[in-house]
């Protein structure tokens, strides 16, 4: 029982340091924002697809 309980308060410390790493990114960590392209290329269709039928 002793090294569940070591094991537990091992794994909850972990969690709270992590945790606190997260809310220190959240709090000090002020993202940019900038303008942003992407070029999507549209693919052919063929006569014989089914999506043509659907445009009737």
């Amino acid at each position: 029982m002793p090294t569940l309980v070591r094991l537990l308060t091992t794994l909850l410390i972990l969690a709270g340091i992590i945790y606190g790493i997260m809310a220190a990114l959240v709090y000090f960590v002020q993202p940019t924002r900038r303008e942003m392209t992407v070029e999507v290329p549209l693919p052919q269709l063929d006569p014989g697809t089914p999506t043509e039928s659907l445009r009737r």
